[in-house]
């Protein structure tokens, strides 16, 4: 049914939604997705860094970013200082290296526990989701354009969903959980 569909939908954005959040909770890795929302300064325009410069990881605590645009060096450093990453770049003139720390206990804590609360609003997102199906249905049962064992398929159907939904919340998290704890 419509409603079933369309809400499946939405709960699909918010794993999506969720997965794309934990990209950008740094590990003691390194990762060209850590990069996903700096955005440079480039020619009077806000641009993400992945598009005026190459980002490869040449070792696992290594990031190097090549600008395509040799002007763009000081820009880039400035935005990566600014960021919310902690990190120190330092350029040689023509690419930008960023060595990438070993997280202490603590921080690996903090971020564990930062990684808890998103997926906990992705779980309240998802049942809300729920909730406005299941009004959704009462409501077309009300007006009577479905019948009562109709509502409760769907009703039933909206639940599998959520469980299933939430299952996937809780399986990216484990996995972001593990990643961060990594040594």
């Amino acid at each position: 049914m419509q409603v079933v569909s369309s809400n499946e939908d939405r709960m699909k954005k918010t794993v999506a939604s969720l997965k794309e959040g934990f990209a950008a909770i740094r590990t003691g890795r390194a990762s060209a997705s850590l990069f996903d929302r700096i955005k440079v300064d480039y020619y009077g325009e806000k641009s993400p860094l992945n598009q005026v410069a190459n980002i490869s990881i040449p070792e696992a605590r290594l990031v190097v970013i090549q600008p395509w645009d040799k002007n763009l060096i000081g820009e880039i450093e400035k935005a990566i200082r600014s960021s919310e990453l902690s990190l120190n770049p330092s350029n040689d003139g023509k690419v930008i290296r960023i060595s990438i720390p070993p997280l202490t206990e603590e921080r690996r804590k903090e971020l564990v526990k930062l990684a808890k609360n998103q997926a906990e609003q992705s779980r309240v997102s998802i049942r809300n989701i729920r909730r406005d199906g299941n009004d959704e249905l009462k409501k077309l049962l009300k007006d009577s354009k479905i019948t009562e064992d109709d509502e409760s398929k769907e009703s039933a159907e909206l639940q599998k969903l959520t469980d299933n939904y939430i299952n996937q919340v809780n399986q990216v998290l484990e996995e972001k959980e593990k990643e961060i704890m990594e040594v």
